[in-house]
């Protein structure tokens, strides 16, 4: 029989290799077809006498990243279609869909003949889940072998065995850290948990993983065999009675309540460890199925899952334009971001001159690359040889000249207009006909900078963040003249160097840093207020962001926010910003030399290593403090996150934004915004436009007109709308069929 995303062959020892490789796909992912064909597979080697055993491998470099998209979206969308009409129907049909994969995994499992799972390279999700249940595992010692059950970094988890069989493996406390943070692991570490068998070199792999068959592999699992004990003892030790207490609570410390699923792992292992296999994996099921139908997986599963594979795969491109290969990008200003921007080109494979005003300081620049690869190559992420090819990619100079042959070239030097008029000038005296220009602006508006171009069709933002090796998003953003192919460009750059890109309009901040200054300008009215700094800081954190507003603030520079207030009153006039934060700012920089952590004085002291930064003691005394039990940290946290989703309602009014994932994705991957809710449109959706413009009204009246709520909030909620029905982004799509 033959399969299409399956090879079958069977060798003269009676093993049968069974090799997973997804025409069309750079990788291998489960689908109801694939499930299905992996069903009939397992149906045929039990029903061939000649066959001994199975190894399923990967015919890709990866082995797989687990469940596909388009197979998550219609689990979605028929429990939203059915539980309208018949909840309790539709939760039914829900948990029969969840433990479709369960029931095939453990078909494997108990299929009488052995089988072994050769891991070739990242395996993830229920991938690896479907490995747990073969009798053996196997992984290559390649760099490209990463192990994880990732699935709570969208709002869900292991929900195919993973729970049951990885706590039946490894000990409690390190199965519970793998599956709720969703860490990924070596092979090596994955080994030393007891997950894998074997760890061998790549050539090995398939030789070893046939070895174990031959050297008479079990086909049982060793809770199916009698006797079997939970490794440490289960969870009536002593041990575990230190475990089990304190478990929730450093859940709740890590995630403040807000992931549901984290807290489903601990319900799942803790109770799926008293009672026999089978079993636990019903209680998995059913608090799976739970999850599935909260709004936190929901938006979750859609904003960091669906919608993020869909904007890093270009749905976004202007369609009609050829695919640019790059063959040379150009970057100018070789401090750290530019510097920064420069490595990770390179690290795509593509060849990059680094330009600074004089040779050395584009060398010093290049500097900043040698750091980061000596840093791979001692967490073994690189090779000397792969480090030393990635440098020989990055040539330094201070000849405009050198930009001759580039297809992108972009700016990344002072946030000033006059540097960057001087820095347009003279790339586009050599840059060749065709060539993109992209400015790395963070906060001045790419028309306005587009006037010093004779070519803005061919002008673009590209607004990337600091650490720029480790930030996934990268802003783009569109001049009122910009032209198609610039913006095609630049989208396929962003893939090239594995970013998710958002695609926005232009304005003051664009969208991400001006979602960031509310955030921030919110702390600076409650310091105004006198709520104690700590509980600024702590309840913004409760709220689900990952750094307080003012611990964010000194990594972004104290000094920057007062040079973007004054530039925001110099070009909108002194109504444009609070005098308050004004004379707030003005004294941290001006008057106590506050600048940030760049100067080792902000809101936060920093002391020399190992000592931890800590708020600034003399800050509590700028303004009459509350006591801490006359400020409501409900309310704090509400006004965090309402004060940064009204904002973003405001780049959809105004049409910077235009495509509601683009707001989601951006406000999470750009600043870290509450990822449990989805994004910040999410939020909004999640709660209800009309619940948030009351919640709006009800904060404008207590805290200030800044939060009352948009004309277009207003117009929604009287109509009923969300943001993803009324700026429905497969609106097009949907046309067409």
């Amino acid at each position: 029989m033959t399969y299409k995303n399956f090879t079958v062959e069977t060798d003269a020892d009676g093993i049968a290799l069974v090799t997973w490789d997804m025409p069309g796909k750079s990788m291998n992912v489960f689908t109801e077809e694939v499930m299905d064909e992996l069903n009939a597979i397992v149906d045929a080697v039990v029903a061939d006498s000649a066959i001994k055993g199975a190894v399923i491998t990967s015919g890709k470099s990866s082995f797989s990243g687990g469940a596909d998209l388009s197979m998550i979206k219609s689990m979605f969308s028929l429990y939203q279609h059915e539980k309208a009409a018949n909840p309790d129907g539709a939760a039914q049909k829900l948990f029969d869909l969840v433990g479709r994969m369960t029931g095939l995994f453990r078909k494997i499992e108990t299929s009488g003949k052995p089988w072994v799972s050769a891991i070739n390279g990242t395996c993830m999700g229920g991938a690896f889940e479907m490995s747990l249940a073969c009798h053996g595992r196997v992984a290559s010692t390649a760099k490209s072998v990463k192990i994880a059950l990732p699935e709570v970094k969208v709002g869900i988890f292991p929900g195919a065995g993973g729970t049951q069989r990885v706590s039946r493996l490894a000990d409690a406390q390190s199965a519970l850290q793998m599956m709720t943070t969703g860490q990924s692991l070596t092979a090596a570490r994955a080994k030393a948990m007891n997950l894998l068998h074997q760890v061998v070199e790549p050539d090995q792999l398939i030789p070893a993983a046939k070895q174990m068959i031959k050297d008479g592999l079990k086909p049982v699992a060793p809770w199916d065999e009698k006797g079997f004990k939970v490794p440490g003892g289960g969870i009536w030790t002593p041990a575990a009675a230190q475990l089990w207490p304190a478990a929730p609570a450093i859940l709740r410390r890590e995630t403040s309540g807000n992931y549901p699923a984290a807290l489903a792992i601990l319900k799942c292992v803790y109770e799926g460890l008293q009672v026999p296999f089978d079993t636990g994996l019903k209680i998995e099921q059913r608090y799976f199925t739970e999850i599935l139908q909260t709004s936190e997986a929901f938006s979750m599963i859609r904003s960091l899952f669906i919608s993020m594979q869909e904007l890093g795969k270009g749905a976004r491109r202007p369609a009609g334009i050829p695919k640019t290969a790059l063959k040379k990008v150009g970057v100018v200003g070789a401090g750290f971001m530019g510097a920064s921007i420069a490595y990770v080109t390179a690290a795509a494979g593509i060849p990059v001159t680094l330009i600074d005003r004089d040779i050395e300081a584009a060398t010093k620049g290049k500097g900043v690359g040698e750091g980061l690869v000596k840093d791979s190559i001692g967490k073994g992420r690189l090779t000397q040889d792969e480090g030393a090819t990635l440098l020989s990619r990055i040539t330094p100079s201070a000849d405009y000249a050198d930009l001759a042959d580039a297809d992108l070239v972009i700016e990344a030097v002072f946030e000033d207009r006059e540097v960057k008029k001087a820095v347009i000038e003279a790339v586009e005296a050599v840059l060749p006909e065709g060539a993109i220009f992209a400015s790395n602006t963070s906060t001045l508006p790419i028309t306005g900078l587009a006037k010093s171009s004779k070519r803005p069709v061919d002008f673009i933002g590209v607004h990337f963040f600091s650490p720029v090796e480790k930030m996934m998003l990268t802003e783009v953003i569109l001049g009122k003249e910009t032209g198609d192919k610039a913006l095609a460009v630049a989208l396929d750059y962003v893939a090239a160097i594995k970013k998710t890109p958002i695609v926005v309009n232009d304005t003051r901040g664009f969208f991400v840093n001006r979602c960031v200054f509310r955030y921030i300008h919110e702390a600076y009215d409650m310091l105004i207020e006198g709520v104690p700094p700590a509980m600024i800081e702590n309840a913004a954190k409760m709220a689900g962001m990952p750094v307080g507003p003012l611990s964010l603030n000194d990594e972004v520079a104290i000094d920057l926010s007062q040079k973007i207030l004054k530039a925001t009153v110099a070009d909108l006039g002194e109504a444009a910003v609070n005098p308050e934060h004004m004379a707030l700012i003005n004294k941290m920089v001006d008057g106590l030399d506050r600048r940030g952590r760049k100067n080792g004085k902000g809101f936060y002291d920093y002391p020399a290593k190992p000592a931890k930064k800590s708020l600034w003691p003399e800050l509590k005394t700028f303004y009459p403090q509350k006591k801490a039990d006359e400020v409501d940290v409900e309310v704090l946290k509400q006004r965090f996150l309402v004060t940064i989703a009204l904002e973003a309602a405001r780049t959809i009014e105004e049409g910077i934004v235009t495509d509601p994932r683009e707001a989601d994705v951006g406000s999470i991957l750009g600043f870290g915004f509450a990822p449990y809710t989805g994004g910040v449109l999410s939020y909004i959706d999640g709660m209800g436009v009309k619940s948030f413009v009351e919640l709006c009204e009800k904060l404008a009246a207590a805290d200030g007109a800044h939060f009352k709520p948009t004309a277009l909030l207003k117009d929604m909620a009287a109509k009923g709308e969300t943001f993803y029905g009324r700026f429905d982004p497969y609106a097009k799509e949907k046309a067409a069929a």
